[in-house]
């Protein structure tokens, strides 16, 4: 299968995907195999819309996602959006074509291209070179109810360094793309904090090159709202490119919390870590993680590892995981992967026990224990005991509900 779709500037890109021959007997239908291979297109129309049978589908609830799927124009005043930042950020607006919007991202699903095609005019945050900023770019996104678009480009030029947290609230239906790029020498850390009411849904795709010799932390931290979906797609682009992407998440009954993560080492001697936790509980909590590491024939040198681990608190709860990668140079410094889904540790809570902790308390050290690494990886102390507060809260609200059931 081949498919030619066109850029903002009208030059042709392409994409072909392995065969399935017997997915094509039975049903006609031919799926996209390699992860690097996925096709894309600006134009919503070259996208049908899902049946569940994608391979970048078949694990979300499409039922929940009908307003989202809709190429239609939406209010500009479902999101407000509070931007905290110093005088030396640039912030402007780009339109379709106006650099350096469409530099790095290409919609590789219907509902990327329709945030592309919806928003007007993107808003860009721009760290200018050499600028080192001690506090973090603050982005306050408060959902109204309703239907959203958005699409938001991060610019780090050369040898800046700055954080930006991306903090969403409130209620809404919310398609978002968000556009980085880590120009040569830079480190910038970008975190995405959901914390929506517990109706909201929220479709994200995060696409990001990282330059020679830059570096990008991407977190990803997912406690609120019924469908939360967040795909980071991170290109280590220039050689010595350095991309560590974590994530948090803790599922509560009823949620959906997905996370489809795509590290692409294209340049020389590039480092890659790729580290996603989560914790379930409630019936029919739900996470989802796909991991896929992709070391390009280029990338001699690569040092890479993805793993990803999740917490099981009650029944009823499930957690899907699934690590992928693919080698096309035998000249690696080392790449793995892992994956692991379980209960409590009986040795952890016997250990805590037995030195007088009682139960309830030894499970809830044991989950902060487990989750707080990811949290210590977000350098922002505010956020850090935010995060911290809000797993207590969490936990709080499970003993709770157990004892009202009991």
């Amino acid at each position: 299968m081949t498919t030619a779709t066109q850029t903002p500037a009208g030059e042709s890109i392409r994409a072909e995907g392995h065969i399935d021959p017997a997915a094509t007997l039975v049903s006609g239908f031919v799926p996209v195999q390699t992860r690097s291979e996925r096709p894309t297109s600006f134009d919503p129309a070259d996208f049908a819309v899902p049946t569940g049978r994608e391979v970048n589908w078949k694990h979300t609830p499409l039922a929940l996602l009908g307003d989202l799927l809709r190429d239609e124009p939406a209010p500009h005043d479902v999101i407000g959006v509070e931007v905290s930042a110093p005088s030396s950020v640039e912030q402007v607006r780009l339109r379709v074509g106006e650099a350096p919007r469409g530099e790095v991202f290409r919609p590789e699903d219907r509902v990327s291209a329709i945030a592309w095609a919806q928003e007007d005019e993107a808003p860009l945050i721009r760290i200018p070179s050499g600028v080192e900023l001690e506090e973090p770019i603050v982005v306050q996104l408060t959902g109204r109810g309703g239907v959203a678009h958005a699409h938001v480009v991060i610019e780090a030029q050369a040898h800046s360094r700055a954080t930006v947290v991306l903090r969403h609230a409130g209620t809404a239906q919310q398609a978002q793309n968000v556009e980085i790029i880590v120009r040569d020498g830079a480190a910038l850390t970008v975190v995405s904090v959901q914390r929506w009411d517990d109706d909201a849904i929220h479709l994200a795709s995060h696409q990001a090159r990282v330059d020679r010799d830059a570096t990008l932390t991407h977190v990803v931290v997912s406690l609120g709202g019924r469908v939360v979906r967040v795909n980071p797609s991170v290109e280590l682009a220039g050689a010595g490119a350095e991309g560590r992407l974590y994530g948090l998440s803790f599922a509560d009954a009823g949620q959906h919390l997905e996370s489809q993560v795509y590290l692409h080492h294209k340049g020389a001697q590039t480092f890659g870590d790729v580290l996603y936790k989560g914790a379930l509980q409630g019936e029919s909590a739900r996470s989802v993680w796909v991991g896929d590491v992709l070391i390009g024939p280029d990338a001699v040198g690569t040092d890479s590892y993805e793993a990803n681990r999740n917490l099981v608190l009650t029944d009823g709860a499930r957690a899907d995981s699934i690590p992928n990668l693919e080698i096309e140079t035998g000249d690696i410094r080392g790449a793995g992967h892992a994956s692991a889904t379980g209960r409590f540790d009986d040795e952890q809570l016997f250990y805590l026990q037995a030195r007088g902790i009682a139960e309830d308390e030894a499970r809830r050290l044991v989950v902060l224990g487990f989750l707080a690494e990811i949290v210590q990886k977000i350098d922002v102390p505010a956020l850090q005991d935010e995060l911290i507060a809000a797993i207590e809260d969490e936990l709080a609200l499970a003993t709770t509900a157990e004892g009202e059931h009991a």
